[in-house]
Order: C-alpha cells, then structure tokens, then sequence
C-alpha cells in the first residue's frame, strides 16, 4: 500500500505473481500479454480497488489522455451543449475535455489555442472569432486538430459546420408566409463567421424577395445585447425581429414585456440555436434548431480518427449540418 492507503502497482504485481512491466502493460491495454494473464492481473486489480495513475500513466503512454476545446464565450448554452456532446463521446473512449474560454475577446484566441495545445493531445476549436490569417496559421501549429462551426477555404483540417445561410432564409420564409413584409435583424458579433453568414444569407433572400424591407442592427450575442436594443427595434418600423441567437431573443422578450408590448401581437420575434430554454421562455421561441450537442460527439469522432491515425489515411473533409425550424408562439401574423 502506499502512503495513503491506496493499491499500488507493486502490491497488484505481488499478488498476480507478475511483475510491474506486466501490470502496466495490461493497464494501459497494451495487447502484448496474454489473455488469461491479463485477466488474472484485472482480476486482482479490481479486488484491490487499483487504478493507475493518471500522471503515470500519461508518462508511459506519452500522452495526456485530454482534448483541449476552446469556446468564444462558455456563458452561451450553445456551446455547453456541443462541449457535453464532446465530453460524453471522450469519456467513453478514456479522454478528458480541457476546456478554455476567449470570452469574446479574439485577439486572445491564438495564444490560447496554443497553450491548451500545448497541455493536450489535441485540440477543437469550436466557433473562433480571428482573422482567417492568423486562423490558418494556428490550426498549422495545434495538430492534430478539428475545426467547428467555422469554415475555411481551402482548409486541410477536419471541419463541422452549420448550414447558416440556410436557417436564415429558413426563419425570413416562415415570417413572409405569415404576412411580414418589414424585418429587423440583431447582428451578432462583427468577428463572427456565423453571423457573417447569416447576413449573406440575408442579402441572398431579400434580392429575391424585393417586397419586404429587410434591416440589419448591429447588436451582440449575449442577452443584455437583446435588452438594450429595444428603443432601436421598436423606432425601426419592424414587424418581426430576427435575433442574432436565442440569448440576444431572451433578452429583447424580457424588454419588450418590461415595455407592455405584445408579443406576437404587436412584435414578432425569432433566434437562434433552440438552446434548452427557448421553449420555456414567454411566449415560447420560434428559432432554428442547431444539432449542438451532435457537433460536439462528431468532432470527438473526427478527432479520435486523427488521434488513433486512422484519420491520416482519408482525405480531411468539411461536414455539413443544416439546422431546422421550430415554431413556436413568439411569431404570428402581423396586426
């Protein structure tokens, strides 16, 4: 026993009559002993309560067993939900999640891609917010490593990302087919690719819908954006608000009901993501549903390939995930 009280690997050595080599080979399943020993060796282990440590085993097997996962902002449900998704997939393969937060400042995101690099394996990064020349220059520097929710042309990098341009349009159509023929958009972060896109796919649909008037704001991603833009939405003209996601929503709903204005009575309004609350807010959000977690598990995928070699054999690829409506009270005919 150690010092402590806990198992060691001599103790589980002595009584599975091997030696520690074999203990530590069994442990860390190496396939290079034989079945029945291996087992013998679990056997005791398990009895004894025994698990490797982890900073040991780290140096036997030359690597850290974790994954660094690094976020714009941790605070956003959004990405809660696509580093559960990670986590969950990780964990079943003996990997833990690192995570570290830019809290949407980009100008820190290089230096903090690399360090979490760096401490880790790998590394994910999930929604960067800088220039795509300091972009490709850090993605060169933390393989191996996947890229989510942010595309880059001609990148040689495992890529997810949601079809934005796609849900934008999505959301516009939903709000002509009710009768709106005057929008309002809460621009996200200027930084942002998502939003970029959203604003693409924007001009996209106006151009071919010439009868409804469609307005940009520049706004934020966090729900006190959404509170302070209501004197802006409500002076617009607008019938129906697009929010840059379902925080900046939240927040212009708990305004708009601070102000007694309706809702969808006077004001339509819809998000983006469906994170966990948007059913429980008041009304009820529409928005667009944003597989977050599914993004999550399928990055760990991608990068457990690349981890394991088996990614190095297939051409990197840009997989493509195309969020879906959900309507729900907070849209409605225009009055």
């Amino acid at each position: 026993m150690s010092s402590d009280g806990a198992p060691t690997i001599a103790e589980v050595a002595r009584q599975a009559g091997v030696s520690r080599a074999t203990v530590s080979r069994v442990m860390n399943d190496r396939a290079t002993v034989d079945p029945q020993l291996a087992a013998r060796v679990r056997e005791v282990a398990a009895r004894l309560n025994y698990s490797p440590s982890r900073v040991a085993r780290s140096l036997s097997l030359g690597r850290t067993q974790t994954v660094g996962l690094l976020v714009p902002d941790l605070g956003n449900p959004m990405f809660q939900q696509v580093l559960r998704g990670a986590n969950q997939a990780a964990r079943r393969s003996g990997y833990r999640i690192l995570v570290a937060d830019s809290i949407e400042e980009p100008q820190r995101e290089a230096e903090l891609a690399i360090e979490a690099r760096r401490r880790c394996d790998a590394l994910i990064l999930c929604s960067p917010r800088m220039p795509e020349a300091e972009l490709v220059q850090v993605l060169g520097a933390t393989r191996p490593v996947v890229l989510v929710n942010r595309e880059l042309t001609g990148s040689n990098v495992p890529t997810l990302t949601v079809d934005y341009v796609h849900g934008i349009r999505a959301v516009a159509d939903h709000l002509l087919e009710l009768g709106h023929r005057r929008l309002l958009y809460l621009a996200g972060p200027a930084e942002s690719a998502s939003n970029a896109a959203r604003l693409a796919g924007l001009r996209q649909w106006q151009a071919e819908h010439q009868e409804v008037v469609v307005d940009h704001l520049p706004c934020g991603s966090m729900i006190d954006d959404g509170y302070r833009a209501v004197d802006a939405v409500l002076g617009s003209g607008a019938t129906a608000v697009i929010a840059f996601n379902d925080l900046v929503a939240f927040g212009l709903l708990g305004k708009l009901d601070e102000a007694g204005v309706m809702v969808p009575g006077e004001l339509s309004v819809a998000g983006f993501d469906d994170i966990d609350f948007a059913r429980y807010a008041r009304p009820s959000l529409t928005t667009m549903s944003v597989p977050q977690a599914e993004l999550g598990l399928q990055a760990w995928s991608h990068l457990h390939e690349l981890l394991t070699g088996q990614g190095e054999r297939a051409a990197p690829h840009t997989q493509y995930f195309r969020p879906r409506l959900i309507v729900r009270t907070s849209t409605g005919s225009p009055s």
